[in-house]
């Protein structure tokens, strides 16, 4: 009995020992784990850990404009795997992370473009993941504006350079649906599906309370339901809508207000006659601030374009995506109407009035709010896609450029080793200090003196020393009658 119970003690004594190492190691880790986090008290499971795997990047020095209203001068964004992880002064930078010098620089939101063509360059028809082009030039371009997402059809895709993976952000994020009483046909079809996608919802949702005291009850049949138009009254997708003049802006208004869904009303050209009712229906606005179009004459009411547009649309409470004219890569003309040029369209938005950080807004975080991708590109924030812009000037002024753009905390466009940009007020190479130097001999030196003064002369210091001229011996003079005389040789006289 004795035995058996100590060689029980030892076997128990052997499994402990044996599971030491994993229970230490449990422990430690545990113990470990806000060491670990970068102080931000990340536990090390399997999830964070993958979470944590990646390459660490610091934009430093930069005025960073994080798109949230705060504008941090001289501060840090540290990433690592192409993720936000702290934005601020005192920030500590692993030794590994690499660097980019943002001195003297302002730091933004990598621009969002709405309804762009030709930028992914497709290689056939097939999906966005098999087609895109990574290394066109229509890519490099958009990159060199500062945009970094776009959508293309009904596709979100992040600009990525010489890389496919993760370039699909989202799809089907839009139903787009036509309204228009030039087609009152259509229109009342659209009204009718509504209807009756509102009524199968609310008879689904009578459903799932008395579920809860019958379970036998079966669940209202979905005949007749527009599937789209089911998923915009339930919020998992926009409607879309193109439109321009004030009478249906006013009718898609009013419906959104009816059914309480949140619109995207693209073109707009006369959404500031009908803003306060896009604002009550928590509309989204996409304008061209440089749009032109005649009042006609033969109404009385308000009517056309405006510049004060956008201005009039954000006052309302409609949030304002801007884009420009032609949603394509245009490479004629100089300030031209295509997406290379949507900070401009920005700028004549404030002209009108609009705010600057509505203007920024407008090409940043509300496109992303209509593509779904919010969460992730729009504004420089803790967790976000580390998709931003580094620029010699103010955003939003024409003589800004580009000098980086970064794409999940890559560095993939740099505008001085680019073709496109690199001519236009490249920036100053600094000399190292402990950079060796030139040997040069002595003649070389002297010459290059001699051609830095203004008269052709060398430096004082610079010129050799003038020997002091010596002056010649003097012979002493002769007396008369000493034999010495400049006529004969012999020394006789005349």
């Amino acid at each position: 009995m004795k035995a058996s119970f100590e060689g029980s003690v030892m076997r128990s004594a052997a499994w402990l020992f044996a599971l030491a190492p994993l229970l230490s190691g449990g422990v430690f880790a545990q113990e470990g784990g806000e060491s670990q986090g970068g102080g931000e008290g990340e536990a090390s499971s399997s999830g964070d850990e993958a979470k944590d795997e990646g390459d660490w990047f610091a934009v430093v020095g930069g005025d960073v404009h994080t798109g949230t209203g705060a504008v941090l001068r001289g501060a840090t964004v540290l990433a690592r795997g192409g993720v936000i992880r702290e934005i601020g002064h005192e920030v500590d930078i692993p030794a590994d992370a690499k660097l980019l010098d943002a001195t003297g620089l302002r730091v933004y939101p990598g621009l969002v473009a709405l309804n762009v063509r030709g930028v992914a360059n497709r290689f056939g028809s097939g999906d966005y993941a098999d087609s895109f082009d990574p290394y066109s030039q229509n890519l490099v371009l958009a990159l060199a504006a500062g945009i970094t997402t776009v959508s293309e059809g009904s596709v979100a895709l992040k600009l990525k350079r010489r890389e496919v993976k993760g370039v699909v952000m989202r799809e089907r994020f839009l139903s787009t649906l036509n309204y228009s009483t030039s087609a009152p046909r259509s229109k009342g079809e659209l009204e009718q599906k509504f209807d009756a996608a509102a009524a199968y919802l609310r008879r689904y949702r009578e459903w799932e309370e008395q579920k809860k005291s019958n379970k036998d009850l079966k669940e209202p049949p979905a005949r007749g339901v527009d599937p789209s138009i089911r998923a915009i009254l339930e919020n998992r997708t926009l409607a879309r809508f193109n439109s321009t003049s004030r009478t249906d802006l006013l009718g898609i208004a009013r419906l959104a207000q009816k059914h309480k869904f949140r619109p995207v009303v693209e073109g707009a050209v006369e959404a500031w006659t009908v803003a306060d009712e896009l604002g009550r229906a928590g509309a989204y606005a996409v304008v061209v601030p440089r749009t032109r179009r005649d009042k006609s004459e033969e109404l009385v009411r308000a009517g056309g374009s405006s510049i004060e547009n956008a201005a009039i649309l954000h006052r309302s409470g409609v949030q304002v995506a801007i884009q420009a004219s032609s949603t394509f890569v245009d490479l004629g003309g100089i300030a031209g109407r295509d997406i290379l040029h949507l900070p401009i369209e920005a700028g004549f938005a404030v002209r009108g009035g609009l705010p600057e950080q509505a203007a920024l807004d407008g090409i940043t975080i509300v496109p992303a709010r209509i593509l779904g991708v919010d969460h992730r590109v729009g504004s420089l924030e803790v967790g976000k896609d580390c998709d931003l812009i580094l620029l010699d000037g103010d955003l939003l002024h024409y003589q800004s450029l580009v000098q980086y753009t970064v794409v999940d905390g890559k560095l993939v466009y740099e505008k001085d080793k680019e073709l496109y940009y690199a001519h236009i007020r490249p920036r100053p190479v600094a000399q190292a200090a402990d950079a060796p130097q030139a040997r040069r001999d002595k003649g070389e030196d002297a010459a290059s003196a001699s051609d830095s003064d203004g008269d052709g002369e060398g430096k004082p210091e610079d010129k050799p020393e003038e020997k002091p001229e010596e002056k010649p011996e003097e012979k002493p003079e002769e007396k008369p009658g000493d034999g010495a005389s400049d006529g004969d040789s012999d020394g006789r006289a005349d």
